[in-house]
Formats: structure tokens, sequence, C-alpha cells
């Protein structure tokens, strides 16, 4: 056989299945189906790209309800009583609460058809609101760590300190609550922005908790405790925006674990008519995986028989690894004495 092999396979996974599960009823099940919906798996995808964008558009509306109502909360206690560890924590809970809406928009626009200029689509959108996402989170610390600098050169006095601590306890549930959802259907998606996003929530409800600390520590005839908490909090974000940094720069990167590389390798190579594996290439376009792969097949194979290959190399591929929206292979001869794997 002279030439190549090349086929593409777009696959959306749509599956039925029949499972008998007990589910939690009453009050419980409810929560469970709007903060933690049922999957089979950890590991399992939800399927076609409109679902899972559709998915993290009702994750997104959900914690902005969430955190703003968290946030309304705080931000009258703060007021009243003056203490900036609350103010800090309620400053992050607000620009929490904001960063749902460049996502929301990115994940709209991702459900949009690929066309001649934007070939790839629209889903490099929602990496791009993960950059929105950091710049909150690194404002956050600026303020959160000027305001508690300032308060601890400047203190002043913390009235209602049992109303600060309810609404430390306040903050650390509504932020746990959404930070769970967040990463939770992030993960299952496979969207770093979403996940970036519910790290950024769970961080803040630890340091809500941080606000309960200095409240008891004022309250115990230490009132310099809580500008030193504001500033644990801002050294919290600034933790928690190394993490986030580190995987939105991998998305814009094109960077992929390893290990789905090294699991789409057995894969193509067990394939029957398959003599190696030349190449493999993958990247992340938002939630959704692409790969490109080049193999080598028997050079007495027909044309035929070649496109047979790659077709079923393509189909077992975007079985084998979670969350791959569209596979590109191609199927070279192998030359006489190449050993590639």
């Amino acid at each position: 056989m002279t030439g190549q092999s090349t086929h593409q396979h777009h696959h959306d996974h749509d599956h039925g299945h029949d499972h008998d599960h007990d589910h939690p009823k009453g009050i419980r099940g409810v929560l469970m189906q709007i903060f933690a919906p049922h999957s089979h798996d950890a590991a399992d995808s939800v399927d076609s790209a409109l679902e899972t964008s559709a998915v993290g558009i009702r994750a997104v509306k959900i914690s902005l309800i969430g955190l703003g109502a968290t946030a309304a909360v705080q931000v009258v206690i703060a007021v009243v009583s003056g203490s900036i560890a609350l103010a800090a924590d309620t400053i992050h809970n607000f620009s929490d609460a904001l960063t749902a809406v460049p996502l929301w928009i990115a994940f709209a626009l991702g459900r949009r058809a690929a066309t001649r200029r934007y070939t790839y689509g629209f889903g490099r959108a929602e990496d791009i609101a993960g950059l929105f996402v950091i710049a909150m989170i690194t404002l956050s610390a600026i303020i959160a760590g000027y305001e508690a600098i300032r308060r601890l050169l400047h203190p002043v006095a913390i009235e209602h300190v049992g109303w600060v601590a309810a609404a430390g306890v306040i903050g650390f549930l509504g932020n746990e609550i959404v930070a769970t959802y967040r990463t939770r259907i992030g993960r299952r998606i496979g969207s770093a922005a979403l996940v970036a996003d519910g790290l950024h929530a769970r961080t803040d409800g630890f340091t809500s908790l941080a606000v309960l600390f200095g409240a008891g520590g004022v309250a115990l005839g230490y009132p310099l405790a809580d500008p030193i908490v504001g500033l644990i909090i801002t050294a919290a974000i600034l933790a928690m925006l190394r993490t986030a940094v580190r995987d939105i720069f991998h998305r814009l990167m094109d960077a992929v674990d390893p290990d789905l590389i090294d699991t789409a390798e057995a894969s193509l190579a067990a394939r029957p008519g398959v003599r190696g594996v030349h190449s493999i290439r993958m990247r992340w376009i938002g939630h959704r995986l692409h790969a490109d792969a080049e193999l080598d097949i028997d050079p007495d194979a027909s044309l035929e028989d070649a496109h047979r290959i790659a077709h079923d190399a393509e189909h077992q591929l975007t079985h084998a690894i979670p969350k791959l929206s569209s596979a590109l292979v191609h199927a070279y001869p192998a030359h006489t004495g190449d050993s590639q794997a």
C-alpha cells in the first residue's frame, strides 16, 4: 500500500444504562440532586458538548446564587461589627460569586458551532474565563492584605463579636457547599476553569473559619487577632492562587496528563493490524479533549483495510479516554525493520 489513510471521528457518548440503585429520598435526596448529582462512577463523563456546557451553566447559576446569598449576610454583619477579617472574607466571597459570570458566558459561547474562522469552535473561551478567575483571586489577596495591614497599624474596636463568629460559620458552610459542587461538576465535565473556581470557594470557606478564630481572639481580649487573621486569609488566598494559575496555565499551553497519553498508546497499539504508534498528541479545548495520532500498519494492507483500522482505532480511543470529543488517526504503511511502540 502506498500513501496513508486518515479518518476523523467525532464521538458523543450516548449510551443507555439501566441501573437499580437506591437513591436518597426526602429533603436529603433533593439536596443531593442539586449539589451532588448522581454519578455511577467517579470517572464518568457527561457526554455531548452541548450537554456538558449546559451542566456547566447550571453549576455557575447555582453557585452564583449560593455565594451571593452568603456574601449578602456577611456584608451586613461586617458593616455593623467593623471586623476587618470578616470584611476581607466578605470581599473574597463577592469576588468569588462574580467569577461565575464570565464562566457562564464562556459555557454559553462553547455551545456555538465551529466556523470557518474558529475551526475548533469556541471552547477556548472557557480557559480565557479562567484568567478572569485568577485576576479576581489576585485582587482579593491585594485588598485583603492591604486592609489587614492597615488595621494592624491602626486597630479599630470590633463590636458584636458573637455575630462575627456566626458570620464566619455561615461563610464556611456556604462556600464549602458551593466548592464541593463546583469541583465535582468541573472534574466531571473536564473544566479546569470551573475546578479553579471551586478551589477559590473552598479556600474562602476555610478563611471564613479563620474569621471565627479571629472573633474568638477578640472575645478573649486580643484585639490584634482580627487583623492577624486577615493576614492569614491573605496567605491562604495566595496559596490557592498558585494552584489555580498552574491549572489554567497547563490548559492554555495544551498540557495533558501523561497517563492519558500512556492509556491512548496502549489502547491503539492493542488494535488488530496496528504495528506501532508513531505519535499521539492531545489538547484540551475548554472541557473537551481532542487527539491526533499516527499509526504504523502492515505495508501490504489495502487502502480499504487501512481505513477500517483507522476507524476502529478512533472508536476504541474515544471509549478508552474520558471526555475525548474527537480523534484524528493517520494510518501509514510501516517500513521494514521499524520497531516503534
